[in-house]
């Protein structure tokens, strides 16, 4: 098994039988005789197949950082507005600096993961992440709290660009689409544990102590990662430009209206579960009266239906129907769910309770579990190099555009749901716009060799 400094880079093997997909296996067609170079991809396929698990495990982890800072964070929000005696529009700038903290940091982690590989640039986003954790246990203002989770967001978004790099490294095509999915399931455990241990801290400690723990479980990942995880980005594939070249390879990748349009979709769509993220825990505990430990198991539930969901997407449905046509109709039932939260809102047939509106909040996030996997994969399919680039641009969109939506959820106070849904309509319907007008699935186009697109 490699160890930590030792390379892998895109095992064919595991994605797809196309010799062209396979940047590191560079042997000439029809050439007879052992070729080094190509009996060297073989030696990092067979390395690469040895520490599958161990990648895979670990990319959840990375990936599972973002919703454990956030969600473990959620049902202590209001005893935060009473602690640091702030307005909840305020507290819940906490939310949106971590995650424009993550949006932004992504952009220059990315270029920097396709020019020194992914190993540094990660070990040195993790370490910073840990002593901004920390701080923010520490905080005496609301305004220093922002402040602590806007760097731990910048230093984070390390960990989630370079997963998502490190997977195009290793996979593509179909492959590709089944490891986001095995992705989902691993780092899906993180919502719905995160709310449930949360709750429990609070049960023994106030609110800091739900960011010593968190501060604990990075420096764990950080070290973890330093042992083992191998480097996936070959010195031969890096990228020796500065920052002229990393911005020219971004406006090429936003050039490709179809790579634009799932980035944007993808995006959108994130911005409908984030203001469930930043709103959930004031509409099901302050509106209909949840406890914060009713809350987590609600919140894990809504996690549970996303695993679901996107295991039967890598499972059952890759492979066997077009990813286009699985994406338009994840996005369409989210759109559905939204509008029926809306409707409920605004009380169309008379007031709503607890249970269908939290029935309504299911079918949404069980839907994002057929609808995130898909936008990034179709996105990324699209691109052989400057993954990291690419990455960063998936993950900046994201993160920009749910950081945006946040305060809106709360811009008519604490006493109705009706911002939450408008918000997860209105982004829900440009999402679905920006998937049919930019990249028209009925064309049935391909986003890589050998990988069907699907069309409608």
């Amino acid at each position: 098994m490699p160890e930590g400094g030792a390379s892998i880079s895109n095992p064919s093997a595991n994605a797809t039988a196309d010799p062209s997909a396979n940047p590191g296996a560079s042997g000439a067609p029809g050439k007879a005789g052992p070729d080094p170079a190509t009996a060297g991809a073989a030696l990092r396929a067979t390395a690469a197949r040895r520490t599958g698990l161990l990648v895979t495990l670990l990319l959840g982890g990375l990936t599972a950082t973002p919703p454990l800072a956030m969600d473990m964070y959620l049902p202590a929000l209001p005893e935060v507005t009473r602690s640091l005696h702030a307005p909840a529009a305020t507290v819940q700038l906490t939310l949106t600096a971590c995650l424009a903290g993550m949006a932004f940091g992504q952009l220059v982690v990315g270029p920097m993961s396709d020019r020194w590989g992914r190993r540094r640039p990660l070990l040195v986003g993790l370490a910073v992440y840990v002593v901004a954790t920390a701080l923010c246990a520490f905080a005496p203002t609301v305004e220093l709290l922002v402040a602590c989770r806007l760097a731990q967001g910048l230093a984070g978004a390390a960990g989630i660009v370079i997963a998502r790099a490190v997977a195009r490294d290793l996979y593509d095509g179909m492959a590709m689409a089944r490891f986001f999915s095995t992705l989902m399931l691993i780092s899906g455990v993180a919502p719905i544990v995160a709310p449930l241990i949360g709750g429990q801290v609070l049960r023994v400690t106030d609110w800091r102590g739900v960011f010593v723990v968190l501060t604990v479980v990075g420096a764990l990942l950080t070290a973890v990662v330093w042992a083992k995880l191998p480097e996936t980005l070959a010195p031969a594939d890096r990228h020796g430009g500065g920052v002229g070249e990393a911005l020219g390879s971004m406006r090429g990748l936003l050039a490709d209206r179809a790579f634009t349009g799932y980035t944007l979709a993808g995006g959108f769509a994130f911005a409908s579960l984030f203001a469930y993220v930043a709103a959930s825990p004031f509409v099901m505990q302050e509106i209909y009266g949840a406890s914060p430990q009713a809350f987590s198991l609600l919140f894990g539930l809504n996690s549970i239906g996303l695993m679901i969901m996107g295991q039967v997407n890598g499972k059952v449905l890759v492979g066997r129907v077009g990813l286009d046509k699985v994406l338009g109709v994840g996005l369409v039932v989210v759109v559905v769910a939204a509008t029926a939260l809306l409707v409920m809102s605004l009380g169309v047939f008379g007031e709503a309770g607890l249970v269908p509106v939290a029935a309504a909040l299911f079918v949404l996030m069980s839907a994002m579990g057929i609808t995130l996997p898909n936008t990034q994969t179709l996105a990324l399919m699209r691109t052989r190099h400057a993954a990291g680039s690419a990455s960063a641009l998936l993950g900046t969109t994201s993160f920009l555009i749910g950081a945006i939506a946040s305060p809106l959820v709360g811009i008519a106070g604490e006493d109705t749901a009706v911002p939450m849904a408008v918000v997860q309509l209105a982004a829900a319907l440009v999402a679905l716009a920006c998937f049919l007008g930019m990249c028209r699935p009925w064309e049935g186009r391909t986003g890589a060799k050998g990988a069907k697109g699907g069309g409608f």
